[in-house]
């Protein structure tokens, strides 16, 4: 299926998903409906194990809200589907990897923080944060709910009221960033990680993924519930039985997703 603002592409088990409206690789309502159709394309097709978000270009991942169409019906629409198709990212049951190739500010920092994980590559220009209050707005796809979670409630509340953009190696010491990559190897070092992700279990690693973002949703009790009610349900398939077979025969086990 062809998408007019992405590049899709696929590497054995990986999904590459390339924002593809450069410099700056602006958010808009056509960019997020693009992105809900791959993320269904992708959901049920187990030759993708995990995704790879990155951008265009190479001076921005996203400045975010395609600020062209603030007041327009295409851009109220995309205020509520911006949080709508973050959270579907960050619920998917595929992990999830933002490589942001430059900049990442607005709501290009909620896109990469819906993601699972989060690789920046370094540079004397390449920063990230939620700069909305120098507009005299607020972030609207997830920065107040995310960023907190994320690298606490302090640092959080430093960076939204003061629009503080932090370098990549600020956003690794506090919590934001997995990783950060040298100039020329972002897309080796997302691939490496999410070529990792894809090789375990998909069962398991689906189930990982609900567990940890319904139990911060909940308090510990009903998050044990969760993990749970998840060891049953991982613990009847095929893949289990694969794994403790391979393990005890020293070889790499097989997954099939099964």
């Amino acid at each position: 299926m062809a998408y007019d603002n992405l590049i899709v592409e696929r590497d054995g088990y990986m999904g590459i998903i390339t924002l593809n409206r450069p410099p700056a690789n602006p958010i808009n309502l056509h960019v997020l409906n693009d992105l809900d159709g791959v993320l269904t394309e992708w959901e049920k097709d187990n030759e993708v194990r995990a995704v790879i978000i990155t951008g265009a270009g190479e001076k921005g991942f996203s400045a975010g809200f395609d600020i062209k169409t603030a007041g327009t019906p295409d851009g109220e629409q995309a205020m509520w589907r911006g949080q709508e198709v973050f959270s579907r990212i960050e619920k998917y049951p595929k992990p999830a990897v933002a490589a942001m190739n430059g900049f990442a500010l607005g709501g290009g920092c909620e896109l990469a923080m819906s993601c699972h994980f989060r690789i920046m590559v370094n540079g004397e220009r390449v920063v990230i944060g939620q700069p909305e209050i120098d507009l005299g707005i607020i972030p609207g796809w997830g920065g107040t709910q995310r960023l907190p979670r994320l690298v606490g409630k302090t640092k959080a509340l430093e960076m939204l009221l003061l629009g503080t953009r932090i370098s990549p190696e600020e956003a690794l010491r506090i919590g934001l960033l997995t990783k950060v990559s040298q100039p020329g190897q972002l897309m080796d070092d997302a691939k490496a990680l999410a070529g990792a992700l894809a090789k375990k279990a998909p069962v398991a690693v689906q189930i990982i993924l609900d567990a940890v973002t319904r139990g911060l949703e909940t308090n510990l009790d009903e998050g044990m519930k969760i993990e749970l009610e998840g060891s049953n349900r991982v613990g009847k398939t095929k893949d289990a039985v694969e794994g403790m077979m391979a393990f005890v025969e020293k070889r790499e086990p097989a997954f099939k997703g099964e």
